[in-house]
């Protein structure tokens, strides 16, 4: 995620005539996006390296549908031509930040933290995934939130994972079935959101017991630049120990192949996969308004939607 990582907004003047006040552009509109602004939105992400050619699935696509239809989506538009987008989702313990892009040649003069304000609106508790760029992280903190940990996104050989310990299987699941267990589990309520994982591209939901007792629930999908697959994300039982469950998650979505995921950097599972071989390929920072808000040990995010 990357915004303007400044407070300097307000009308920018546009040249005037000789002795007459300046002309003042009209106010940037910021509005809910439509499924008709996924181009534009799709451009934008693009531009930050966050969509580009589909060789394998569309992943970017239906999320951003998905967070049209389901989140707090927002544009924000000036001239008829969207210039920034941004969405928070209902994870249930806060409101999560999922995106906030503004077109790269516009950074930089307040566009970011006006969306920002939109698309938090009064919640209060509130979490993100930051980007390594220097100047999403400033805005962050001033909208109530603090850097946590490192989530670092590794990618590796699903041969090369430990084999499962004793007592673990993995077997296939419904989405409505996994939400029914995280809700008991943590009383988060994302049928809606369990819905969409379930759908993507050669999605395969699961939940991993241990000798015939659900400790963790997760999906394995395509990505959108393949071969490899990816662990969507993976909720562990609270109490549970998170190791073996993690290894068992990712040798299921692995199917054979390679396989990437979010590791949040407190995760006890993360010197087991450097051990194997796992490759750090790219790295955010969690943020949030409560450090007890998600635990990071027994957690693989999704890398938008937490």
């Amino acid at each position: 995620m990357t915004d303007s990582g400044d407070d300097t907004g307000g009308l920018v003047p546009a040249a005037g005539g000789r002795g007459s006040a300046p002309a003042r552009r009209p106010p940037d509109l910021v509005r809910p996006a439509t499924v008709d602004d996924v181009p534009a939105i799709r451009a934008i992400l693009a531009a930050h390296d966050n969509d580009g050619p589909v060789t394998f699935a569309d992943v970017v696509g239906p999320y951003v549908r998905h967070c049209i239809a389901h989140a707090i989506a927002r544009v924000t538009e000036r001239d008829g031509e969207v210039i920034a987008y941004g969405a928070t989702i209902d994870t249930a313990v806060g409101r999560h930040l999922a995106d906030l892009f503004v077109r790269p040649d516009l950074l930089g003069h307040g566009i970011g933290r006006v969306l920002l304000d939109a698309v938090f609106g009064g919640a209060t508790r509130r979490t993100t995934f930051a980007s390594a760029d220097p100047r999403a992280l400033p805005i962050y903190v001033r909208a109530g939130m603090a850097p946590l940990w490192p989530n670092l996104h590794l990618r590796g050989r699903g041969t090369a994972l430990p084999p499962l310990d004793a007592g673990l299987t993995v077997e296939p699941a419904e989405p409505a079935g996994l939400a029914a267990l995280e809700r008991e589990w943590t009383g988060a309520d994302r049928r809606v959101d369990h819905a969409f994982w379930g759908s993507l591209a050669a999605a395969d939901g699961f939940v991993v017991l241990d000798r015939a007792r659900p400790v963790a629930i997760g999906y394995g999908r395509a990505r959108q630049v393949g071969p490899e697959r990816a662990v969507d994300r993976l909720v562990v039982r609270p109490g549970g120990e998170p190791v073996g469950p993690a290894i068992a998650g990712l040798r299921r979505a692995a199917r054979g192949g390679d396989v990437a995921a979010c590791i949040p950097g407190p995760h006890p599972v993360l010197p087991v996969l450097l051990r194997a071989g796992f490759r750090v390929v790219d790295r955010d920072q969690f943020m949030a308004s409560d450090p007890d808000l998600v635990d990071p040990a027994r957690l693989l995010p999704n890398g938008g939607m937490l």
